[in-house]
């Protein structure tokens, strides 16, 4: 009996083995493992372009209004100079550009005038070598030298003034206002203005011509003092006549009277 019971704790044992082994995961066969590639290093991303990249012809043409100043800028390679100080000048540049209207209201033959020197000078008049933000014109220093040259006074001054959000320029030819920002950066300013700035070195008045000397006056000549102070001197020649007849008449009635006494003593 007893055999019996360890028969059967035996095969209990052996099935509950036999299970467990049955619901047990099968393990995944091992692959053997590649190597990873390394990553390839990462290409730096280009540099953002900065306002000192900026084609100044390219921010005109933008709004359409600057044909003429455009073709001047071309035409006296200040465009090439002034996208080259862009890329080196560290303080940037302020640019104040006449739209077409401002041209077509000049004097007819007015651009045609001017030498190739003299346009170069007039539209480098309208560069100013510092960028000045709108809302720092009213702490600039007046006159503000231009690359035209000179801020002396009858050269090439340019003086600002700025009421509120107005900013009004004055050449000594013109006054002109500035309507808006067309391009701001960090160094580079754009603005549009309604008139063309015209400096006083090659739009000013012409200076009067100098007075020639007057000749001297000639001087008239002394009379004596003893003929000037004389009576006959101021008298006529009739009266001068007149004078001497009085005179003789005078010295015949002396001489008769004392004849006269002389008879009378006698007797």
């Amino acid at each position: 009996m007893q055999a019996m019971r360890r028969l059967v704790r035996v095969l209990v044992v052996l099935g509950v083995a036999v299970t467990a082994s049955a619901q047990a995961p099968t393990a995944a066969p091992t692959t053997p493992t590649t190597p990873a590639t390394p990553a390839a290093p990462a290409t730096p991303a280009a540099p953002a372009p900065t306002a000192g990249t900026s084609n100044i012809t390219g921010v005109l043409e933008k709004r359409g209004q600057f044909t003429t100043f455009i073709r001047l800028l071309k035409s006296t390679g200040v465009a090439s100079q002034i996208d080259n100080q862009l890329s080196n000048n560290g303080n940037g540049l302020t640019v104040f550009a006449p739209t077409d209207n401002a041209f077509t209201s000049l004097p007819s033959g007015t651009l045609n005038s001017l030498s190739d020197q003299d346009k170069n000078a007039l539209v480098q008049y309208h560069v100013v070598s510092t960028a000045i933000p709108m809302s720092q014109f009213d702490t600039v220093s007046n006159p503000l030298r231009t690359q035209a040259g000179s801020a002396s006074p009858g050269e090439y001054p340019l003086n600002v003034t700025s009421e509120g959000q107005q900013v009004n320029i004055s050449t000594g030819v013109v006054n002109a206002t500035v309507n808006n920002a067309v391009y701001s950066g960090d160094n580079l300013q754009v603005y549009e203005v309604d008139k063309v700035l015209l400096p006083l070195k090659l739009f000013g008045a012409p200076q009067a011509p100098a007075p020639a000397p007057l000749a001297p006056a000639k001087k008239k000549g002394k009379t004596p003092a003893s003929v000037a102070d004389s009576p006959e001197a101021e008298a006529s020649p009739d009266a001068t006549t007149s004078l001497a007849a009085t005179r003789v008449t005078g010295g015949g009635g002396l001489a008769a009277a004392l004849a006269l006494a002389g008879v009378w003593w006698a007797l």
